[in-house]
Parts: structure tokens; C-alpha cells; sequence
């Protein structure tokens, strides 16, 4: 093998493992950020208020959502911010608490803690834990694809919801776009 072949098939091994470590990056700190989110959830369960995960945090936990027909638990921080989405799932502020009645909003990455509303269907139970330790119960009313620029689904109701939204198609290699993923739970 010639000296140019010998660098070129370094080189292509090098940027290969790079963009492996870089697509591996996200979800990586997506799991360990969850880890540390636990500590903090356990220190807001314990009494503590706007308990941040690490130092340089602008989010803490504010409750926990829970999928129990797939075994799957996030803790949910507050807002919404593309650098909270980055460790968690996001409280959209405005919108009612997590657990309180009202239309509590929460938002999450579809490849990442928001994978698993692809897997969702209308009956499935949700549930969300507060800070207090209180639960409420919800049941998947429906779910639907909306523009960004449709916020109906934002809106106040009268009665206990929980709405989640991620971004859609879930399988697209372009992170974004204008279609947004919703799940409606009304309580049970």
C-alpha cells in the first residue's frame, strides 16, 4: 500500500470514528444528565427548593413523568430552553405545573427522553409526580402532528391535561423542522 493510500485510509478512520463519538455525544450526555437530575429530584422531594443539578445549571427538577406500560422515567426540569431540552424534558413555562389542574405543557427531544411518544397509543396510562410527592394519574386522550405555528394545543383547559410535544418526523436525519408531535392526556 502506497504511502498516500496508508494517510487517506487514516484519515477517513479518524473523521469515521469522530462522527461515531460525536452521534454517540448527545445521547451519552443525555443519560448521564438524567443520573445527576436524580440527585436533585431526591434533594426537591427532601424539601429543598430550585435545586440545580450541577453548578452552572439554570434549571432544576420540577417533577417526574412516568410511562409505566414502557418502564420509563425522566425527571422533568423547568423550562423549555433549548439548553434545558438538551438534559431533559422542559416545563413550558406558563402553562399549568406538572400534576396541577390545568394544561401542564412539557417538551422533550424526539431522539432522545421524548423517543418513547412514537410508542404511545390513545389509553396509555402517564403519570406525573410533584414535588410534594402527590401523583396524578393520566390516560392518552390522542395524539396528533401540528405546525410549530399552531399553539391550539398550548392553550389553557379546564380540565387536569398533560401535553407533551416533540418535534416530528421522528426518524428524520435533520434535527428541527416545522412539525411538532403532540400527545393530549386528559386526567383519569
Amino acid at each position: 500500500m502506497s504511502r498516500a493510500r496508508r494517510h487517506a485510509a487514516v484519515a477517513f478512520a479518524l473523521l469515521g470514528g469522530s462522527m461515531v463519538a460525536q452521534g454517540a455525544w448527545i445521547p451519552a450526555k443525555a443519560a448521564l444528565a438524567q443520573l445527576l437530575l436524580e440527585r436533585a429530584w431526591h434533594k426537591t422531594r427532601g424539601g429543598e427548593d430550585a435545586v440545580r443539578p450541577w453548578p452552572w445549571a439554570d434549571t432544576w427538577p420540577v417533577a417526574r413523568l412516568r410511562v409505566p406500560g414502557q418502564q420509563r422515567s425522566v425527571v422533568v426540569l423547568e423550562g423549555a430552553t433549548g439548553r434545558t431540552l438538551a438534559f431533559g424534558p422542559g416545563h413550558l413555562a406558563g402553562s399549568a405545573s406538572p400534576g396541577a389542574p390545568g394544561n401542564s405543557v412539557l417538551a422533550g427531544h424526539r431522539d432522545t427522553h421524548f423517543a418513547f411518544l412514537r410508542r404511545l397509543a390513545p389509553g396509555d396510562e402517564l403519570a406525573v409526580e410533584d414535588r410534594e410527592g402527590g401523583s396524578r394519574r393520566y390516560r392518552v386522550r390522542e395524539q396528533l402532528v401540528v405546525h410549530e405555528t399552531d399553539t391550539a394545543v398550548l392553550a389553557p383547559s379546564a380540565r387536569p391535561t398533560l401535553t407533551l410535544v416533540t418535534c416530528y418526523p421522528f426518524d428524520t436525519p435533520v434535527p428541527g423542522g416545522p412539525l411538532r408531535y403532540v400527545v393530549v392526556a386528559e386526567a383519569s
